[in-house]
C-alpha cells in the first residue's frame, strides 16, 4: 500500500486525524506538551518528589485496561509502558488527573464533577499505598463491563477482528501494510531465534518443542503512540503440522524510542530502551511484564509481546456524575498498587503524608494536584483548537 519513503507523511496524517476527534484524543496523543508544562509550568515547580520508582510515564485512560497474564489470568493493569522511566510517582497521578478532567469535559460534566474526581484519585492512590490490596477497591461498572467482555475472549475473538476469515491472514488494507522485501527478510530471521521462539512457547502450557512459524506479516498502522515508529504484526503458526498449525499467534513488535519523561536523578536503567521498557513492564504491569522480550530488528531496539484476546483498553465516551468519580478513585487505585509494590514500607508511609489531603466533606483536592490539572487543561484546550485549525486548514489545501 505504501513505500516506506510515504510512510512518513501518511502516518503523520492519520495522526494528526485522530488528534483532532477531541480534546480527550488530542491530550492522549500528546505526551510531548505533557512534559513541556512539566519543565516550565509554576505549577510543575512545586509538585511532590515521591520516591523514585518506575512509573508509566504516559499514564492516561487508554494506556489502563483489563491485561492477561501467561497462563490467562486477567486483572487491570496499565497496558503501554512506552514512556516508562524510574522518575516520580507524582507526574503519572498529574498525567491520569488531566486524562479523567478532560474525559469528564467531553462528557458535559460540571467543574464541580472533575474537583471530586480528583479528591477520589488521590483517595484511591492512597488506599493502594496504605493496603495493596486490589480487592479491597470494587471496579466501577465502566471497568467491569470491560472486564467481563474481557474474560470472555477467545483466540477467535482477536481472528475475527485482525484476520480475514477465509484463511488466517493479515488483511493489507487501512491497518495493515504490505512489507519492503528487506522487512520480510529480517522478520523471517528474527522469529527463527531460539529467544523469540522461547518467549512465543511460553505462554498458555505450550510444549517447548513445538514449531513456530511465520506464516505472515505487514507492517501495521496502530495508535497515535506507535505513529511514526516501526510497528509490526506477525501471524505465527505454532505446532501442528507444515501445512495446517495447532494453533495460531498473533504478535506485535514495537519500536522503543527514548523517553519523553523525565527520569530521577541517579537513576539506574537500561541504556537499551527495548530493555528499558520491558523492566519498566515487569516492575509496573507483570502481566504485561512476563510476556515482553526485548530484540532487534532492522537496527532499531523492539519490544516484541503476543497479543492476548483479554488485552483491551478502557474506552470511555461519556462518564455519568457517579461513574467518573467511581472510576477516578478506581483507577489512581490500580495507578497506585503499581507504585506501592516497588516501595518499601517507609517511602510508602512518607508518601502517604505528602499527598494527605482534608477529608471528603470539603472539595478541597491537593493544590499540587489540582492547580496542575486545571493549568494542563486549559493549556491543552487551547492546544486542541490550534491543532484543529492547522488541521483543517492543511486538509483543505
Amino acid at each position: 500500500m505504501e513505500d516506506i519513503a510515504n510512510r512518513a507523511s501518511t502516518l503523520e496524517r492519520m495522526r494528526a486525524l485522530k488528534m483532532a476527534r477531541s480534546t480527550h484524543a488530542y491530550v492522549r496523543g500528546n505526551t510531548i506538551q505533557f512534559y513541556e508544562w512539566l519543565a516550565g509550568s509554576r505549577s510543575a515547580a512545586r509538585l511532590p518528589s515521591g520516591p523514585p520508582v518506575w512509573i508509566c510515564g504516559d499514564c492516561h485512560l487508554g494506556n489502563l485496561g483489563p491485561v492477561a497474564s501467561a497462563n490467562g489470568n486477567v486483572d487491570i493493569q496499565i497496558r503501554d509502558l512506552d514512556q516508562t522511566v524510574i522518575g516520580n510517582p507524582a507526574h503519572d497521578l498529574i498525567r491520569l488527573g488531566l486524562s479523567l478532567a478532560t474525559a469528564a469535559r467531553g462528557s458535559a460534566l460540571p467543574g464541580v464533577t472533575t474537583a471530586r474526581m480528583m479528591e477520589e484519585m488521590v483517595e484511591g492512590y492512597d488506599h493502594a499505598l496504605a493496603l495493596g490490596d486490589e480487592d479491597e477497591t470494587p471496579e466501577p461498572n465502566v471497568v467491569r463491563t470491560v472486564r467481563r467482555r474481557a474474560l470472555g475472549r477467545r483466540w477467535r475473538h482477536l481472528a475475527d477482528e485482525r484476520l480475514t476469515k477465509v484463511q488466517p491472514r493479515l488483511p493489507l488494507g487501512r491497518k495493515f501494510w504490505a512489507l519492503q522485501d528487506n522487512e520480510r527478510e529480517e522478520l523471517e530471521r528474527l522469529f527463527m531465534q531460539d529467544a523469540v521462539r522461547s518467549s512465543i512457547l511460553s505462554l498458555n502450557g505450550r510444549e517447548v518443542n513445538d514449531r513456530v512459524r511465520l506464516l505472515d506479516a505487514a507492517y501495521w498502522m496502530k495508535g497515535c503512540s506507535s505513529l511514526g515508529k516501526l510497528r509490526y504484526a506477525v501471524l505465527v503458526g505454532i505446532g501442528g503440522s507444515k501445512k495446517t498449525p495447532g494453533e495460531y499467534a498473533l504478535i506485535d513488535l514495537k519500536e522503543a524510542v527514548g523517553a519523553i519523561a523525565p527520569a530521577s536523578a541517579h537513576a539506574e536503567m537500561p541504556a537499551d530502551n527495548a530493555e528499558r521498557v520491558v523492566a519498566g513492564a515487569q516492575a509496573l504491569a507483570p502481566n504485561l511484564g512476563e510476556r515482553m522480550l526485548a530484540t532487534c530488528l532492522l537496527g532499531q531496539p523492539i519490544v516484541l509481546r503476543e497479543l492476548m484476546p483479554q488485552d483491551l483498553k478502557l474506552e470511555v465516551d461519556q462518564f455519568s456524575r457517579a461513574e467518573a468519580t467511581k472510576a477516578a478513585r478506581y483507577l489512581a487505585y490500580v495507578v497506585g498498587v503499581a507504585h506501592a509494590r516497588q516501595m518499601n514500607r517507609d517511602d510508602r508511609r512518607a508518601w502517604r503524608r505528602t499527598i494527605a489531603h482534608r477529608p471528603l466533606d470539603k472539595i478541597d483536592a491537593p493544590s499540587w494536584l489540582w492547580d496542575s490539572v486545571v493549568d494542563l487543561t486549559a493549556s491543552h484546550e487551547a492546544g486542541y483548537l490550534e491543532h484543529c485549525r492547522r488541521y483543517a486548514l492543511s486538509d483543505v489545501a
